[in-house]
């Protein structure tokens, strides 16, 4: 690795010195023939891209080298391969992510980071093909620094840092930090207010983000001080983008772009940009997720459950609730999972306010694929339907269970219960729902009480399999920002109370209460 880094850094010093151009192009070229290649080196793995990545890269690298040194008529044509390049490798950001979901933000941040950096690649192709964006060439040409600066190497540098340590309150800060890139972009396009906004935003992430960076331990002490350098020469350079915006847009001081170019620019491409790689070469962290492992169905698209070739009913979606191993919980809780088919449901549909647009659009397409398929009035309605058993072989997972539910003769639910154990042993409740071409799949962790029984897709732990997914080709399962709980509790009277929480990115968009009576 650090062979590979040195010979790019010789690479651009060769570039330096034979430039026809001003010095502050430099800026732009370190990152295109330095930093990027380097951060792109430590974040790949050896897969598919790994392998063709020297057929895209070694153009690129050429082509920015001919923009420097040599003044073409058909310039368009080098920036047109660069640009090439910056798109394969937002695709291979792509495919991380798809690969993983809404999952590990710092895994997240790092496919964001090779996302943007594309977009730096279209503005640089912009700036050398003469394209009229609406802003002057300079500015053109800034935005693709801060596209290849900002949003590729900081995001990546976020995402290395959270591999490392990831504290509560990391996710809020990359946060900031993630969308701050695109702030700057609609600010400068549209408002000086949400550029002012934007600039904020960074500043509170990066106070956050280097407080956090100056707290890790367990590295060598040299890669602590680069990076710890790297992160807090952002809090100086961040000031100056302030003063501009306050100059440019307010009139309330005198920085001028040129002022920028020589300290908001130069600070960024020594010490922010070489500290911070050169910091990360000496020990790049290994990534701390790992896809899960969890048996899927088999099952997909809309297919009549009755008619896949059953074994018989089953009397519940378990056999034995032991299985487990809850603490606490009433009986009653246990037997209804044991003898499901024993028990009428009741249920009140409940879209949040903020949802129901979406609710009612969602609809149209449920009732055609008769599956999550909810009343979108709150009136109580009957859930009724049957448990039936299926082959495993239909499944590929262990004592299949069908539960039917419809709502007036039209089919609300289609779930198929199973259970695993993970590799650590604990066990969970692996519930798949047929969808066309896929299928999605609630993976439960179960928690006894005192109050009764909670089951929830919430990662108690790092290692917890819990998680709603969606299952795609070769069995990748993609994790959906959603969150589901339920709480199930007995009354006295041996009446079930069940409450189901639903969340998309955290936020409460769907609350079913159900009320269940013995036969």
């Amino acid at each position: 690795m650090r062979k590979f880094a040195l010979s790019h850094l010789l690479l651009f010093l060769f570039i330096a010195l034979a430039s026809t151009n001003p010095w502050p192009f430099l800026l732009l070229t370190a990152a295109q023939i330095v930093y990027v290649p380097i951060m792109l080196k430590l974040v790949m793995k050896d897969d598919g891209f790994a392998r063709i990545y020297p057929y895209f890269a070694i153009p690129a690298y050429v082509s920015v080298a001919i923009l420097q040194i040599a003044d073409v008529s058909w310039a368009i044509v080098p920036a047109g391969i660069y640009l090439l390049f910056t798109l394969a490798v937002a695709s291979y950001g792509v495919t991380r992510f798809c690969r993983r979901g809404f999952t590990n933000v710092e895994e997240f941040s790092i496919d964001l980071g090779l996302i943007y950096l594309a977009m730096g690649g279209a503005w640089f192709f912009a700036y050398i093909g003469n394209i009229d964006t609406g802003f002057s060439p300079l500015l053109t040409w800034l935005t693709a620094i801060h596209f290849h600066y900002s949003a590729f190497l900081l995001p990546v540098f976020i995402g290395l840092a959270g591999r490392i340590s990831k504290p509560s309150r990391f996710t809020l800060y990359a946060g900031l930090l993630l969308v701050a890139p695109m702030l700057v972009a609609i600010g400068i396009t549209f408002s000086r207010w949400i550029e002012l906004l934007s600039v904020l935003v960074y500043i509170i992430g990066l106070i956050g983000m280097t407080i956090i960076v100056w707290r890790i331990k367990r590295i060598p002490p040299a890669q602590k001080w680069l990076i710890r350098v790297s992160f807090a020469s952002l809090l100086v350079t961040i000031l100056f983008s302030l003063l501009y915006v306050l100059g440019n847009g307010f009139g309330l001081t005198a920085m001028t772009i040129d002022d920028m170019l020589r300290f908001h620019g130069i600070l960024n491409c020594v010490i922010f940009a070489l500290f911070g790689v050169a910091g990360w070469v000496i020990n790049p962290p290994e990534p701390v997720y790992q896809p899960p492992s969890f048996p899927i169905s088999n099952i997909r698209g809309k297919q009549v459950v009755e008619q896949l070739g059953t074994s018989g009913s089953g009397k519940g979606l378990v056999d034995d609730m032991k299985l487990y191993q809850l603490q606490g919980g009433a009986p009653q809780i246990a037997d209804f999972y044991e003898n499901t088919r024993e028990y009428r449901l009741f249920a009140t549909v409940r879209w949040h306010t903020w949802f129901k647009p979406f609710a009612w659009m969602y609809s149209w397409i449920s009732r055609r694929t008769e599956q999550i398929n909810l009343p979108t009035h709150g009136r109580q309605v009957e859930m009724t339907g049957d448990v039936i058993q299926l082959h495993d072989r239909l499944d590929d997972r262990e004592n299949v269970r069908a539960w039917i539910r419809k709502v007036e003769e039209q089919y609300a639910f289609i779930a198929l219960y199973s259970f695993h154990h993970s590799s650590n042993g604990k066990p969970y409740m692996n519930i798949a729902l047929p969808l066309p071409f896929t299928n999605m799949t609630g993976v439960l962790e179960l928690i006894g009480t005192d109050e009764g029984l909670i089951l929830t897709s919430e990662r108690i732990s790092p290692t917890s399999d819990a998680g709603i997914y969606l299952i795609g080709k070769k069995g990748y399962r993609f994790r959906l920002p959603l969150e589901e709980r339920f709480k199930v509790t007995a009354e006295e009277t041996g009446t079930l109370q069940a409450e189901h929480h639903m969340k998309l990115f955290s936020t409460p968009f769907l609350t079913i209460d159900y009320t269940i009576y013995k036969k």
